[in-house]
Order: C-alpha cells, then sequence, then structure tokens
C-alpha cells in the first residue's frame, strides 16, 4: 500500500489520531485492508508513520463504527460487509440527503447548478477513461454539493461517519462499467430537476439514485462472498 498520509498533512499539523483514523478507514472502504484480515497495530503504525497509541485510539472509534472487530485472544480483524449495516447507513443517507436537497432546491443559483453540470460532465470523462478511483471521488463531490445545498454543513459529515460499509460496497459498484452508466444518468437527471427548481421532482430523482446500490448489492456478493457475512 502507498504511503497514506501526505506531507501537506504532517506541515498542518494534523493530529495523529485523526490522520490514523482516515488511513485506516480509508484503506478499508477501498479494501486495501481486505475483509478478514488480522491488523497489527505495530505494522499500522510503521506504515501511517506514527506510534502505536494514535492508531489504538483510531481502531477503538473504527470499532464504533463496526469496520473493525476486537476478538479477545486473538486480535483485531476487519469486519466483513455487513449487508444490515448497508442497509442502515443507506436509510441515513437517503433521509439527510433527501432532506437537504428539498431545503435547498428553492434557493439554488445558477452558479451551483452550472458547478453541478460541470461535476457530471467530469464524471463522463472519468467514465470513458475507465478511472474508477477518479469517478468515485467525483461521485463523492457530487453527493457532499447536494448536502451542502441546505447550508447546514454537518449533513455530510455525519451521513460520512455513518456510511462505513455502505461506502464499501460503493467502491466495489464503480468497477461494474454499465452501472457508472447508469449513475451518471441518473446524476444528469438529479441536476435537471435543480435547475427547473422543481423540489418534487428533484427529490424523486435522488432517492431512485441513492437506492441503485441496493439493487446492485446481491451481484456485488456474488462477485465477492468472501467480503460479506451471512446472511
Amino acid at each position: 500500500m502507498e504511503a497514506p498520509v501526505s506531507l501537506a498533512d504532517r506541515r498542518l499539523g494534523v493530529p495523529a489520531h485523526v490522520q490514523a483514523y482516515a488511513a485506516v478507514r480509508d484503506a478499508i472502504v477501498r479494501a486495501e485492508l481486505q475483509p478478514g484480515r488480522q491488523l497489527s497495530e505495530n505494522e499500522l503504525a510503521a506504515w501511517i508513520g506514527v506510534s502505536r497509541t494514535p492508531v489504538r485510539e483510531a481502531l477503538v472509534r473504527l470499532r464504533e463504527e463496526r469496520l473493525v472487530e476486537i476478538v479477545p485472544q486473538l486480535g483485531t480483524f476487519v469486519s466483513r460487509i455487513s449487508p444490515r449495516a448497508v442497509g442502515e447507513a443507506q436509510f441515513i443517507r437517503e433521509a439527510l440527503e433527501c432532506a437537504a436537497l428539498r431545503e435547498g432546491v428553492a434557493s439554488v443559483s445558477d452558479d451551483v447548478v452550472a458547478a453541478l453540470e460541470g461535476k457530471v460532465r467530469a464524471q463522463r470523462r472519468a467514465r470513458k477513461s475507465a478511472d474508477h478511483e477518479a469517478f468515485y471521488v467525483l461521485d463523492d463531490e457530487f453527493h457532499h454539493a447536494l448536502c451542502d445545498l441546505s447550508g447546514h454543513g454537518a449533513v455530510w459529515a455525519i451521513s460520512e461517519r455513518a456510511k462505513g460499509h455502505l461506502n464499501r460496497v460503493r467502491r466495489l459498484s464503480v468497477l461494474r462499467p454499465h452501472y457508472l452508466d447508469e449513475m451518471i444518468s441518473e446524476h444528469g437527471s438529479v441536476v435537471a430537476a435543480i435547475a427547473q427548481r422543481d423540489q418534487v421532482a428533484a427529490e424523486d430523482a435522488l432517492r431512485h439514485h441513492l437506492r441503485m446500490v441496493l439493487c446492485e448489492l446481491p451481484r456485488i456478493r456474488t462477485d465477492h462472498p468472501d467480503f460479506f457475512i451471512e446472511p
């Protein structure tokens, strides 16, 4: 795995426990640390470039998010993906994003609409070049922007904290080419409704879009059976 913490983060004085949490969480979501893998505090500390104490703090926090499992006498392991946790995260995400969109559509500016349209165009370019990592980042930026329409800055942060298991599935879903085409099309429908300041159509389009990942879940489980817990 590549070094997880940038020199810029260190120069900005990002606390070590924050660096450790972000690095390990991202590696789990990306499946660089695969489900079921045993984690070593020493190895993680050397990889991130911090001491064991912030790594230990990060693992406790990740256990609270159900991304790692600490088994007495055995060690700490990357949790397998829980379909139940995915469904719970999807429920939270849908509730927050749809509420944010509903509140912000009526007063959205032309500049914001243009920015959203630009994000969709960038997604098409990433799809064309098969740059899955860029697409995932752009997808996150798009949904972050939708959350920000409400003017409540905490919405995105709360949603992100809740959807660790869901993000793992989203990462796997972007590897399916036809799925990306559907996502881009649905993003376009959401933006078109926002451009018309049509609150009902925008929310309906977003709600339908957000539920796509649950439809894709059975196929992802078939492709990666060892990543999931049963049932």
